[in-house]
């Protein structure tokens, strides 16, 4: 698996605008390195303890995204150095993020993830929660998070057609959100949708990030 040799192929590949989120997930921090040197600097990761484990002997100049569950009483760990937290799912989850950043003396880069998918394993606002949030203005209590946009995560399916819609649902929101008074179009511009299956699909319905691993790093390592 030459990771170098797959990070410049789907880079080449990426429309301008389309930021790319290595997915470092179950993979040792020598693996990340070799992306690192590869010239990669956004990292996604989906577990605390292996966050809080990397960052502190991979390079100091990686910005690191929190893409999976999030546990309120986890926040604390990676509250001093997250760059973004990719998957606020509830309300609690943001008061946590707030406090901790606040206590840190940070402000913390969040996206809303939106539940897109046909699972109940999936987590995220339903579309209506989602768009309560920012027509009714919920989120300007908090002072030490910048909502930057939203995430979704379509259905685990080979029914790329579904995909699709799910993809495009999301967009439809994003674009409805934006053009809601309260919120500031020049914060308010990422959408994070697509994976190493389902990243084109993703792009080609208005994704400005993609979150990748399989691609890059080969299967995972479960260590």
């Amino acid at each position: 698996m030459d990771i170098r040799e797959n990070l410049l192929k789907i880079k080449s590949a990426l429309p301008d605008g389309v930021q790319l989120i290595a997915v470092s997930k179950f993979h040792p921090a020598e693996t990340v390195k070799e992306a690192y040197d590869a010239g990669q600097r956004v990292f996604g990761e989906s577990r605390v303890q292996e966050l809080t484990a990397k960052q502190p002997v991979l390079p100091g100049d990686v910005e690191w995204h929190f893409i999976g569950t999030l546990q309120t009483n986890k926040v604390r760990h990676i509250a001093p150095f997250v760059a973004m937290i990719q998957s606020v799912d509830s309300l609690k989850l943001m008061r946590e993020i707030d406090f901790q950043a606040g206590k840190c003396g940070r402000t913390i880069r969040t996206l809303i993830e939106v539940h897109i998918a046909g699972e109940d394993s999936k987590h995220g606002f339903s579309t209506g929660e989602c768009r309560s949030l920012f027509a009714e203005d919920v989120l300007r209590q908090f002072a030490h998070t910048q909502v930057c946009g939203l995430m979704g995560m379509a259905t685990f399916t080979d029914d790329t057609e579904q995909v699709r819609r799910e993809f495009g649902a999301l967009r439809t929101l994003f674009e409805e959100i934006r053009c809601m008074p309260a919120v500031d179009r020049s914060v308010f511009r990422e959408l994070s949708m697509g994976m190493s299956d389902d990243y084109p699909a993703a792009i080609s319905k208005g994704s400005t990030m993609v979150r990748i691993g399989t691609g890059i790093f080969g299967a995972r390592q479960y260590f």
